[in-house]
C-alpha cells in the first residue's frame, strides 16, 4: 500500500526534490497535498503529474489562476494559512514532509502532530522558534520524526541502535560557505549572488544566505539541540569544505561514528520518506578513489 505524503513547500529546493524521491518509487508514495506560494506554472506541473486532492496556494490571485488552467481537475484549491493547515492535516496523509523556509508553518505542524501525522522535517524554524513546544507535541502524540537537513539525518543515522547515555558530543559539519577562504577586509563588499554561489549545495535561496553567513550553522546546532535531547555544550561545529562527512557522534569510549554520502539532499529526503530504512537508488554516490579522494588528504 502507498504512503500517503503531505507537502509544505513542493516548489522550493527540498520540496522538488522530495518529488524527484516520490517520481523514483512510485509504487511506494502518493502525493496527497501539496501547499506552494505563488510559482503558477510549476504548480500546475506539480498538479498535473502527481494528481494530489488538495493544493494550497498563498492568494486567491493564484488559486484563480490554477482553477482556469486546471479547468474540471478533481482537485481542492485553498488559500492561506487555511489552505496550509489542511494541507498539513489531510486525513489521507500519514507523513507531513515540512519545507516551507521560516515559522509560517508552526501551527500546521503541531497540528498535524496532534492529528497522529509522522513528520519529516527540512524547516529549521519550527524547532528554533518553538523547540520545546514541538518536542513536547511529538512525545504526548508518540509520533516519529525524520529529520531531512543532512547534518540531522547523519546524526540520527550514527545514532541508530545506540544508547543516548553513551555519547559524548555531536559534530556538526559545516562546508564553510562561498567565503571561507574570503579575506576579513573584503567581507563587507561581497554581492549578493557571490553569497549565493555555494561551493557544494544546491539550496533554495534563503537557506544559501544563511549557508554564506553561517547563520544556518547556528539553527541546526539548535535544532540538533533539540532533536536529540543534548545540552549545547555536547554539540560542535567543525569546517569540512568537501560536504562528504556529513555529520559525526563521538562516544564516551572515545569512538566516533560519521555518516559520509555525496552531497546529494535526495539521499536523506528518501531515508526519511522510507521511515529511515535503506533503499537502493540511483543518486550520485563517493567515488573515494577518484573525485572525492581528496577526503584523506592532509
Amino acid at each position: 500500500m502507498k504512503k500517503g505524503i503531505s507537502i509544505l513547500g513542493s516548489t522550493g529546493s527540498i520540496g522538488k526534490q522530495t518529488l524527484d524521491v516520490v517520481s523514483a518509487f512510485p509504487s511506494a508514495f502518493r502525493v496527497v497535498a501539496i501547499a506552494a506560494k505563488d510559482e503558477v506554472e510549476l504548480i500546475i506541473e506539480q498538479v498535473k503529474k502527481f494528481n494530489p486532492i488538495l493544493v494550497a496556494v498563498a492568494t486567491d490571485a493564484v488559486k484563480q489562476k490554477l482553477e482556469t488552467a486546471l479547468g474540471s481537475a478533481k482537485i481542492k484549491i485553498m488559500v492561506g494559512e487555511e489552505g496550509l493547515l489542511a494541507a498539513a492535516t489531510a486525513k489521507e496523509s500519514e507523513l507531513l514532509v515540512v519545507a516551507v523556509p521560516g515559522a509560517l508553518t508552526l501551527v500546521p505542524v503541531i497540528q498535524a502532530i496532534r492529528g497522529g501525522k509522522n513528520i519529516a522535517l527540512a524547516t529549521k524554524e519550527v524547532l528554533v522558534s518553538a523547540g520545546d513546544i514541538f518536542m513536547e507535541e511529538v512525545k504526548a502524540a508518540k509520533i516519529k520524526v525524520f529529520p531531512i537537513d543532512s547534518e540531522h539525518s547523519a546524526i540520527a543515522q550514527c545514532l541508530a541502535g545506540e544508547k543516548m547515555e553513551k555519547v559524548k558530543k555531536i559534530i556538526l559539519t559545516a562546508s564553510g560557505g562561498p567565503f571561507l577562504n574570503t579575506p576579513i577586509e573584503k567581507l563587507a563588499k561581497m554581492t549578493a549572488k557571490e553569497a549565493l554561489a555555494h561551493p557544494t549545495w544546491k539550496m533554495g535561496p534563503k537557506i544559501t544566505i544563511d549557508s554564506a553567513t553561517l547563520m544556518n550553522k547556528g539553527f541546526e546546532v539548535m535544532e540538533a539541540h533539540h532533536l536529540f535531547g543534548l545540552d549545547y555544550t555536547q554539540i560542535e561545529v567543525i569546517i569540512h569544505p568537501q560536504s562528504i562527512i556529513h555529520s559525526m557522534v563521538e562516544f564516551v569510549d572515545g569512538s566516533v561514528k560519521a555518516q559520509l554520502g555525496a552531497p546529494d539532499m535526495r539521499v536523506p529526503i528518501q531515508y526519511a520518506l522510507f521511515g529511515m530504512d535503506r533503499t537502493s537508488n540511483l543518486w550520485d554516490r563517493l567515488d573515494l578513489e577518484g573525485r572525492d579522494a581528496d577526503i584523506f588528504k592532509a
